[in-house]
């Protein structure tokens, strides 16, 4: 029996900023999978008559001469719709691609794109969740694929299509067994809540012995060597609350308030999507924006009773 044959289309976009609702493509760039061999590539650089960020220019390098002869956005949409067609489109944090190709068909088109849309950083997390990144870096890393011409749409999309069939294998293999596990998702829910409880609880008793080591030291206990050669010390650290706006221009002044200060993203979202500011200081906020994400959660609602 012949084998059916499956085509995903794997890409990637480099824009003039990171709001897909105020900023446009400059680069776009596509392979076709089929049966996750490459077939076919599409690339072109695109002018999106408007101002490229100096943000964005330092992560991708590409300028306003750059794209200067290249086709408009109006020119190459038509293009893009043909060679992606309705296959399932494939990116790293596939959000913020999607959402930047679907606001350039709406634009040109008046209608929306409706591919499946298969994010490989989600993947990349479900499968090794372990892991401290999952940005394409260690994605490509971890499946031995040489990642060239980072932060260029053909390079990027090349990466992610060589690792991709690999990513696809052990997440399918995963999926399988965890569909199979839905019949049982009362028990496992049941499971789970005994999990999580044991881990409290563990967490508490390592807080116990966490509490008689210090007073061990605190009394003139000396460093404990283990059977393995692990050591037990005891370290004390003073630190200070400090004044915000005392210290603010020292801090710019020698080029670290970046690093002094986080900024609390999700309160700024809400922000920025509440009466509170003026269009103006809003549109400051928006143009501030320099990374779109998508998050993807279960939760639990313990029963108070």
């Amino acid at each position: 029996m012949a084998r059916k044959k499956v085509i995903e289309i794997v890409l990637d976009t480099e824009t003039t900023g990171l709001d897909y609702t105020r900023e446009k493509m400059v680069e776009f760039a596509a392979v076709r999978l089929e049966n996750g061999k490459i077939k076919a590539k599409f690339e072109t650089l695109i002018n999106p008559e408007q101002h490229i960020r100096k943000s964005s220019i330092a992560i991708h390098g590409i300028t306003q001469e750059m794209v200067e002869d290249a086709p408009t956005e109006a020119e190459i949409i038509p293009q893009i719709l043909e060679f992606i067609g309705d296959y399932p489109i494939v990116a790293h944090n596939a959000i913020f691609d999607y959402s930047f190709i679907n606001e350039a068909v709406k634009r040109v088109t008046g209608q929306e794109i409706s591919n499946e849309r298969i994010d490989t950083q989600q993947m990349f997390k479900e499968v090794y969740p372990d892991l401290d990144a999952h940005g394409l870096n260690a994605l490509t890393e971890k499946f031995n694929v040489e990642l060239k011409d980072h932060h260029r749409a053909m390079g990027d999309t090349m990466g992610l299509a060589l690792a991709y069939p690999k990513l696809k294998k052990l997440y399918t293999q995963k999926y399988d067994w965890e569909s199979k596990q839905l019949e049982n998702v009362d028990y496992l829910f049941e499971r789970f809540l005994r999990l999580q409880q044991t881990v409290t609880t563990l967490q508490s008793e390592m807080q116990d012995l966490k509490s008689v080591f210090k007073l061990y030291f605190e009394q003139g206990g000396a460093p404990i060597t283990s059977q393995d050669g692990d050591m037990l010390v005891y370290n004390s650290k003073q630190s200070f609350g400090y004044d915000f706006n005392a210290i603010k221009p020292v801090l710019e002044e020698v080029g670290a308030l970046e690093k002094a200060v986080k900024i609390n993203a999700g309160f700024v979202d809400r922000l920025v999507n509440g009466r509170s500011l003026d269009d103006e200081k809003r549109d400051i906020i928006r143009d501030a924006r320099i990374e779109l994400t998508e998050t993807r959660n279960i939760q639990v609602i313990k029963n108070n009773k």
